[in-house]
């Protein structure tokens, strides 16, 4: 550790030093004053800009190159506009081109971003941390985001209602936006002063202007904004909206005979209510009863042979919107490699898979529930005029039951209890928004945890405070937070958790833990403190992070693992200026060293690593990771403490230019053990196609291998010894994911994706842990040779003392999975922010032969005669504004 504090110190030393050769660029404030339309004629929204209301102000202009080249004359000229009325702020841009013909017009879903586009960000709060952002393509496609930690954070899911509209003549192109006040937060008071930015890209060059000129050197973003003034006495306007939904779903699949629950086909029909009340202009409180959640996406195929849990992103509309609020990270970092996915709150915890299984006998006929329904929901969210920023989230999902058939007879098991969720989030901007102080808390409290079911907390609570302050300008910060857990349940809930693979209290080379069969409660803490500089051409963060053996998030939270000490630095180096060479070029340098809370250090590891975008607006990217030191708690699965040998990893990619109807990338990545203990190998190559502006192909086949000679298979006891029994891996994994995306018009849309994957593993040369951290790799087992084990019907069979008796037997666990998913969606918003979908679902999944090759298996399963499950879904909203 004391090593680690003088490399800290040293950082900061070598980083006063540059950072005092650095300049100070002191930008000036610039000014829009905004006017209000009073008597006159609201313009109408058609983009054309010959309403007699534009003329009541001046237009503004000179704008500034952003980007590529920063602080100079930009190429075109742009001009806007600014008026208000007592509901609604209008905006009006000229974006003028000397090339009319070239103005790229590519259609797209809302959000996509294709083209030309222009945009306003509005600070309304002004608190130089978050921006209300509108963006219309030159093609009419709308744009919107919310943006928050200074702009380094954006969620694209916020879809508030406005109303915009384009037109290309022979100067360029203009543009007409109407944004009601409900759809802005902001303060009572007679005179507003509003943060305010103007953003034009023009696409045949990758050029930005802005309005305000923000140095590339700054450390953020919405701090930057120059100011919108004129506004008087506008009113915040109280939002309330209501929107009913209906569902019809028809489900068809292979029939199995016998099984009156998978007679060949279900039908269905729901509807629900979602509502958005403004209980102030600041705070709005979200409702969903009976919430629909079928139009989303499928997850992307993926098998882990870790046994840790997969992180998917959250994708259900109710979640995703504001989830920056209740975003709580244990301890993300610029360096990662802080397990930075770990979160206090995970929103796809709530109307999850039900966790309870049930008790058969022989004929039984299982009605297994896919999900958990959502009962209601309700979330509290927003930031004051005075720096509250507040988020409160109440859940309640059903009890869910299985339901068994045998002979005529029918009964049920519970499978999933009664379960309140409940998310808190405070925090507090001081210090002229400098500095912010925050807390989180959480609870889950389950009903009635029947005997099949009792293996659940009966209770989890988390909570933590977090704390950032900037200065210099918002160059410098130091920053982290604390967190705990308490989880209750009976002892078997408890003694599962102690031995889960997060914990693994049961390591048996762990003397600084014991499993506790009488505990009904667990309480643990973790944290992490950090401090940085992300201002000028040399950037850095260096930090620790900690997850006591104790730590439990994951009944509403997500956690990979516990019972770990990290150190984390960063320091990067970017261009300021484009060269004859490249636009943008960045060079990184990481380490991480770890230890456990035994004292033992488990991991010490090097990176580097750079990206480059290049003059023709290519993008490339290059890695190199070296890890002399690696060792595994979990590898053995409750075994002793594994060592791995010294390994290198590497990683590459290339991206042509976006711009382009035709492009392509390619990534490849790979991994080296030393004495050829394992190697990894994975390149995924990409082509996207934009044929006309309405229609985009892409597609991204990937390759996998993975040969590990030290591959977990399972804890065996042998006369009251445990065999931690291994074996050699050859891995396989091939998929493809194809897209195709038609836009009709910006309000109508097709998508389709689909993706077939396999994934193949054989095994050989098994082997059992003899002295698992023998300096020498082949020192670490004992291998069973071929008059050891024998192969028979699919079971392995192991006489370790060639006694002519087997002394134990393991099945086989050659694998080989199968799957097709797809997702065909039509989507159509008839008016903002009412939509009709159709969507046309299909899942073929099987376990084929490993003996196999992968295109036979992926032929047989996929193409041959398997029916696939298919859900057709019809989805109406209507949004009331009231």
């Amino acid at each position: 550790m004391r090593t680690n504090f003088l490399i800290v110190c040293a950082i900061l030393f070598f980083w006063n030093s540059i950072k005092a050769q650095d300049s100070t660029i002191v930008v000036p404030k610039r000014v829009y004053t905004t006017s209000s339309l009073n008597e006159a004629k609201a313009p109408v929204i058609d983009g054309l800009l010959d309403d007699a209301g534009w003329d009541i102000v001046d237009w503004a202009g000179d704008f500034i190159e952003m980007r590529p080249d920063e602080n100079t004359a930009p190429t075109e000229t742009t001009k806007f506009k600014i008026l208000y009325d007592d509901k609604n702020l209008y905006v009006a841009f000229r974006c003028y081109d000397s090339q009319p013909d070239k103005i790229e017009r590519r259609l797209s879903r809302r959000d996509g971003f294709q083209g030309d586009w222009v945009g306003i960000f509005i600070d309304s709060y002004n608190d130089e941390r978050t921006s209300f952002n509108f963006i219309v393509t030159a093609a009419g496609v709308k744009g919107d985001e919310f943006s928050t930690n200074n702009g380094n954070n954006s969620d694209e899911s916020w879809n508030p209602i406005w109303y915009t509209k384009t037109n290309v003549d022979l100067e360029g192109w203009t543009a007409e936006m109407k944004i009601p006040l409900s759809q802005l937060k902001f303060g009572k008071s007679k005179e507003q002063s509003w943060g305010l930015e103007v953003m034009r890209k023009l696409f045949r060059g990758e050029e930005r202007y802005v309005w305000q000129r923000i140095p590339r050197e700054v450390a953020g973003f919405v701090s930057e904004f120059g100011e919108l003034q004129g506004l008087l006495n506008i009113e915040p306007q109280k939002q309330l909206e209501i929107q009913p939904y209906t569902v019809s779903k028809f489900e068809t699949y292979e029939g199995e005979e016998g099984n009156p629950f998978r007679d060949g086909n279900e039908f269905d029909l729901n509807g629900g209510l979602d509502a958005k009340i403004g209980i102030t202009n600041d705070l709005t409180l979200d409702l969903t009863v009976n919430p629909d959640f079928g139009q989303v996406e499928a997850d992307p195929s993926t098998i882990a042979l870790d046994g840790f849990q997969i992180f998917f992103n959250e994708r259900r509309p109710f979640f995703v919107e504001n989830s920056n609020i209740f975003d709580y990270r244990v301890s993300s970092s610029q360096a990662g490699n802080t397990f930075g996915s770990d979160n206090v709150f995970y929103s796809r915890r709530i109307g999850r898979s039900p966790q309870g299984g049930v008790s058969t006998v022989d004929d039984d006929f299982v009605d297994q529930p896919d999900n958990t329904p959502i009962i209601g929901a309700a979330k509290f969210s927003g930031k004051t005029k005075d720096g509250w920023s507040i988020g409160i989230l109440e859940s309640v999902t059903a009890k869910r039951y299985a339901a068994i058939y045998n002979n005529g007879n029918r009964r049920k098991e519970v499978v999933e209890p009664l379960t309140n969720y409940f998310v808190g989030r405070l925090q507090k901007d001081f210090n002229n928004r400098n500095t912010f102080l925050g807390g989180m808390f959480t609870a889950v409290n389950r009903e009635d945890l029947t005997e099949n079911i009792d293996f659940l907390h009966e209770s989890a609570y988390t909570g933590g405070f977090d704390f950032k302050h900037q200065w210099n300008e918002r160059a410098w910060y130091v920053g982290g937070n604390i967190n705990w857990s308490h989880v209750k349940g009976t002892e078997e809930a408890i003694q599962n958790t102690q031995e889960s693979i997060t914990h693994l209290f049961q390591r048996v080379d762990a003397d600084y833990l014991e499993v506790d069969e009488e505990k009904t409660s667990l309480t643990g803490t973790g944290g992490n403190v950090q401090i940085g500089n992300l201002d000028g051409r040399w950037k850095f963060e260096s930090g620790a992070t900690w997850r006591s053996p104790e730590l439990e998030l994951n009944d509403i939270g997500f956690q990979r693992r516990a019972d770990d000490i990290r150190h984390y630095t960063w320091i990067g180096y970017q261009t300021q200026k484009p060269d004859s060479t490249f636009r943008r070029v960045g060079v990184n340098y990481n380490h991480w060293t770890a230890w456990d809370f035994g004292g033992n250090h488990n991991l010490l590891q090097f990176n580097t690593n750079s990206w480059q975008n290049w003059k023709n607006n290519w993008f490339t990217n290059a890695g190199f990771n070296y890890m002399p030191i690696n060792y595994s708690n979990s590898a053995l699965r409750g075994g002793p403490r594994l060592r791995y040998s010294r390994g290198i990893s590497f990683w590459n990619g290339i991206n042509t230019d976006n711009r382009k109807k035709v492009r392509f990338n390619i990534f490849h990545n790979g991994s080296f053990g030393g004495h050829n203990s394992y190697n990894t190998y994975n390149i995924e190559f990409g082509v996207s196609y934009q044929p006309t502006n309405a229609l985009r192909i892409s597609a991204f086949p990937s390759y996998g291998i993975n040969n590990d000679k030290l591959q977990f298979i399972d804890n065996i006891d042998v006369g009251g010894n445990t065999r931690y029994l291994n074996g050699e891996i050859e891995q396989r994994t091939l998929s493809m994911s194809f897209r195709l995306n038609y836009t009709i018009n910006p309000n109508l849309s097709i998508q389709y994706w689909g993706q077939p994957f396999i994934s193949r593993g054989r095994y050989s040369n098994f082997k059992f842990i003899t002295d698992p951290l023998a300096k020498e790799f082949t020192d670490r087992f004992s291998l069973y040779n071929d008059n050891q084990i024998f192969f028979i019907d699919e079971v392995y069979n192991v006489d370790e003392d060639l006694d002519d008796v087997t002394d134990f037997s393991f099945d086989n666990p050659d694998f080989s999975f199968v799957q097709f998913r797809s997702n065909l969606v039509v989507r159509w918003e008839y008016i903002p922010g009412s939509e009709i979908f159709l969507v046309w679902s299909q899942d073929v999944s099987q376990n084929a032969d490993p003996q196999e090759e992968l295109f036979r298996s992926l032929e047989n399963n996929i193409l041959g005669d398997q029916k696939p499950q298919n859900i057709f879904l019809i989805k109406a909203t209507y949004r009331f504004v009231l």
